[in-house]
């Protein structure tokens, strides 16, 4: 017998706010759309412009090409950066070959890299908060001259490194970071070395923190929580972890498909967000989803409100206003 709603038990959906697409990721996907109006498919993206495989497909299908390096990138072809940042030597490799291209690197990323800049130009060794092989950290490494940066992961990274000169160093962080892990880093590296110069302002990026503590403010309520995004995104598996963290069973999920019904087994209460760069359409999915076994009862937690935007880059600022 199929089942109705009344012999459906209820489920409370309490969904974090803010919550999927932030500014940088927002401005990213606009710039490879509309350079593919501009020049028509295909259009060329240097990795992928962020970490989400719907995203990515969606793109696809409008015409993106998504390559691994520029010289898979044919001659003549216009080509997009992603928004997690690229070494300068790319840029410089696409003016030699006479490439279009466009940059799509956030803003706040991009905020990084002409820090880092300075402090090499200034002469002080930067120790450089981030997870090896991130997108965003071989960018960032690619700013400013080699062995000028070195990488930290952990605290007891912190506790082995040595450098050349402990008076004169500086530190930067990825911008998609655990606030808590970062600033339990940060304390480390000023125990160690007292004379380290801090940013200007915070690095972990506006999104990330309100995302985090969007979770921690609904974590108590919660009996579980999903975390919509993709295993490779930063911010995303950092969501699952603060949500753990908080005493609270979490899972990470790139679809609703992806959901394991054993998972909400004992579940009362069910928190939901999702990473900087799943859209919203995947939390309605799988509200969606979770409304044909359940009875359910959906309430959004709003922390605090985005209303941050970026610039498109010059010349695409005329075609998205036409």
């Amino acid at each position: 017998m199929p089942d109705t709603a009344s012999d459906r038990r209820p489920l409370e959906l309490l969904i974090a706010a803010p919550r999927g697409f932030c500014a940088g990721v927002d401005r990213a996907i606009r710039i490879v759309e509309l350079a593919i109006e501009k020049h028509g498919a295909p259009v060329y993206v240097r990795h992928e412009i962020v970490h989400n495989k719907f995203v990515v497909d969606s793109l696809k299908a409008k015409g993106a090409v998504f390559v691994e390096e520029l010289d898979e990138v044919p001659d003549g072809a216009p080509v997009v950066f992603s928004a997690h940042g690229v070494p300068k030597s790319v840029p410089a490799a696409a003016q030699d070959r006479g490439l279009d291209y466009l940059d799509a690197t956030c803003p706040l990323v991009s905020k990084v890299h002409r820090q880092a800049e300075r402090l090499v130009a200034a002469g002080r060794h930067i120790i450089f908060i981030g997870h090896a092989g991130h997108p965003e950290v071989i960018g960032t490494f690619g700013q400013v001259p080699q062995g000028a940066m070195s990488l930290v992961e952990t605290v007891h990274d912190v506790a082995s490194l040595t450098v050349p000169d402990a008076g004169n160093l500086a530190f930067l962080t990825q911008t998609t970071l655990s606030v808590d892990d970062t600033a339990a880093m940060v304390a480390a590296l000023q125990a160690k070395f007292p004379a380290i110069q801090a940013p200007r302002g915070e690095d972990i990026c506006y999104a990330t923190s309100n995302r985090q503590a969007a979770v921690k403010a609904i974590a108590a309520a919660c009996d579980a929580v999903l975390v919509i995004g993709a295993p490779n995104s930063s911010n995303s598996l950092r969501l699952v972890e603060v949500a753990e963290r908080q005493g609270v069973q979490a899972a990470l999920i790139q679809r609703a498909a992806d959901l394991e019904w054993g998972f909400l087994d004992g579940v009362g209460t069910l928190g939901i967000t999702a990473g900087a760069s799943a859209p919203e359409l995947l939390v309605r999915e799988l509200v969606d989803l979770l409304a044909t076994r359940f009875d359910v009862i959906e309430r959004e937690e709003e922390t605090t409100r985005e209303t941050i935007s970026f610039k498109l880059p010059r010349g695409l600022d005329a075609a998205e206003a036409a």
